[in-house]
């Protein structure tokens, strides 16, 4: 038990270091310093910071300790019946996509704007425009919803999994934070009377979305 708990530790302790260091990277003050720098070459930080992201994630994963404690396994035909939220998870992220811009948050248009000399360095990194549809008339952050739901519905479930799911539920809320702090900044009021009437990340209001006029 006491191998089981140090293991635990040192996950936890691994998604705390990775949320600091992803978090001081991509706030205003680290990007307002680089721009500075870098002029329009602040149009390669999206994909330099994705890249370091992904690799983080990478070793801490194939690094960090798992602990072998099976806390469940569904049989049949309960093994089946919990893929139908999996399902909707997936659905839901589809459906949010629709209405999110993967090119910019990859940092690939930053990218062909700097080929074409069209990078604007007042973006600090993404073009960003507040545009309220689809998922985010329910929730402000449906990408962190849905991804939670698909990794919390599983037919089973072990001590390393339950901990990597709470660390990445913990990021995505303490994550959103510090996000809409930058989207209030950026955006002003409009942010902020969207923040009042949407959840922030559970969509309790389903039978009063917010209304764009």
């Amino acid at each position: 038990m006491i191998d089981e708990v140090f293991d635990a530790l040192i996950i936890i302790l691994s998604f705390t270091l990775f949320g600091v260091l992803h978090s001081y990277l991509a706030s205003l003050k680290v990007k307002q310093y680089l721009a500075n720098r870098l002029g329009k070459h602040m149009a390669f930080y999206r994909i330099f910071y994705n890249v370091i992201s992904f690799v983080m994630v990478y070793f801490i994963y194939d690094l960090t300790p798992r602990p072998d404690v099976q806390l469940y396994s569904l049989s049949t035909p309960f093994d089946i019946i919990i893929m139908i939220p999996q399902l909707l998870s997936i659905v839901g992220l589809l459906w949010t996509l629709k209405y999110f811009s993967g090119r910019e948050f990859l940092g690939i248009n930053q990218v062909f704007r700097w080929f074409y000399d069209e990078y604007d360095t007042k973006e600090l990194d993404e073009h960003l425009t507040l545009r309220i549809g689809g998922p985010y008339k329910y929730t402000r952050h449906p990408i962190y919803f849905f991804s939670i739901t698909l990794l919390l519905f599983r037919a089973e479930m072990n001590l390393y999994y339950l901990i990597f799911l709470i660390c990445i539920a913990l990021y995505f809320l303490i994550g959103s934070i510090y996000e809409e702090k930058k989207l209030v900044i950026m955006f002003g009021d409009a942010y902020s009377n969207y923040q009042k009437k949407v959840p922030r990340i559970i969509p309790t209001k389903l039978f009063n979305p917010y209304k764009t006029y």
